[in-house]
Order: structure tokens, then C-alpha cells, then sequence
């Protein structure tokens, strides 16, 4: 785990930080539709899964940019911006009722993290085990699918005595909408390092990338 310690006196954020952890510390939060038809036919056709694929370019849109990568280590008070993040997925165990966190380090190569989050997932099948470790695990980001329904609103709370910047990414089913496959995806992070535009941007970014994504296999490429 890497990261570099923030000048607060430099950020570029310095106003909306100051206020946003010291007058009103709190969280924002947008849910949105995000066109996913390409992206369910390509997998189709490669015979890979949707559920990983979209995991990958969700982890790579959140290694973007920095405001994403924010970090605060409040026993000493610094802001920092981690070099990578790591999604924590979710393993639903239909006989328990209960998930499985499961810590799958982001890779830039797609065969790679394909690969590493497919036997992440196999092993946690194997478990009944909660196991959440924040602690040995500071820069990895929820990664939540919420398999049971399309919903059209999700709000997470958080008390933000911490600071707690990571984001939280949740997305339910997709559905056809006028011959289209629209999904809910929800993006919360902390108002001090993000505002209505670093979180909106998320499902530009999501949009982006699906399509290049998409594309470029379409054209030959090797997944």
C-alpha cells in the first residue's frame, strides 16, 4: 500500500474540505441508470462474465483520477491520495443468507484481474466466513451488486466521524427499457472530497470506458 500525504494549504478542494470535516461533515450520494446493453452483449458473445467485466471497468474508472483515491488518517489527521484502490466485492451464499467480503486487487491488465476476481469469487463460495478486514485492507472501495432487484434509489449513511472518503458503489439488475439494458448504479462518497459534479462524473467516466471497452474487443483485440 502506497499513497502521498495531501498539503492541505494546497489542495484545490481547500475551502469545500475545511468545511465539509469541520462545519458539516457529511456524505453525497446519486443513483442513475447506466446503459449496459453493449456491455452484456460483448460478454455474451465472449462467453465471459458480465458481473467481472463491469467490476473491471468500475475498478478502472475509480483509479483515474485522484479525488477518487482520497484517503484520511484521522489519528494523525492527514489527507492522503492512495497510488491504487482495490475492490471488495460481495459473495452471496443462498443457503446462509449471508456475504462473504471478498478482496480482489485491481490490475490494468484485463486478463489479469479477469482471472484473479474469478478465483476471488470461487474461494469465497467456499466459506461461510464474514471476514471483513478494514484494517490490513484501507484502499479497497465497496463493490456491491444487489442481485435482486432493479431499484431506482439507494442511499447509504455513514457516520463521518472519520472521514471516511473511499467510495461505495452499489448496482442492482439491469432491465430493457425501450429495446436498451439499463442499470442502477449508486455512487456514495464523502462531501469533502467530492461534490455533485466528482460524483456525477463517475457515470460519464462508467459510460466511457464501457464503450472503449467494448469496442476495442469488438475490433479484434484480445480480451
Amino acid at each position: 500500500m502506497n499513497y502521498r500525504v495531501i498539503d492541505k494549504e494546497t489542495y484545490y478542494r481547500k475551502g469545500v474540505f475545511r468545511h465539509f470535516t469541520e462545519d458539516c461533515k457529511c456524505s453525497t450520494s446519486m443513483t442513475a441508470r447506466v446503459d449496459v446493453t453493449e456491455l452484456v452483449k460483448y460478454s455474451k458473445e465472449n462467453g465471459t462474465k458480465f458481473y467481472v467485466n463491469f467490476l473491471y471497468i468500475l475498478s478502472k474508472v475509480l483509479n483515474s483520477r485522484d479525488d477518487y483515491r482520497m484517503g484520511y488518517i484521522w489519528q494523525t489527521e492527514k489527507l492522503i491520495c492512495y497510488d491504487v484502490i482495490h475492490p471488495t466485492q460481495y459473495i452471496f451464499h443462498e443457503d446462509t443468507e449471508t456475504c462473504t467480503p471478498v478482496y480482489t486487487s485491481y490490475d490494468p491488465e484485463y486478463e489479469t484481474f479477469y482471472k484473479n476476481a474469478s478465483d476471488d469469487i470461487e474461494a469465497a463460495k467456499q466459506t461461510r466466513e464474514y471476514g471483513l478486514d478494514m484494517e490490513k485492507h484501507p484502499n479497497w472501495f465497496d463493490a456491491s451488486y444487489i442481485s435482486w432487484l432493479s431499484y431506482d434509489s439507494l442511499n447509504i449513511e455513514l457516520p463521518d466521524g472519520f472521514l471516511y472518503f473511499l467510495p461505495i458503489i452499489n448496482w442492482g439488475k439491469y432491465r430493457e427499457e425501450n429495446g436498451r439494458l439499463l442499470m442502477p448504479v449508486s455512487v456514495r462518497m464523502n462531501h469533502a472530497i467530492a461534490d455533485g459534479y466528482l460524483v456525477a462524473n463517475v457515470f460519464r467516466l462508467l459510460e466511457k470506458e464501457m464503450a472503449a471497452f467494448c469496442n476495442g474487443k469488438e475490433k479484434g483485440e484480445q480480451a
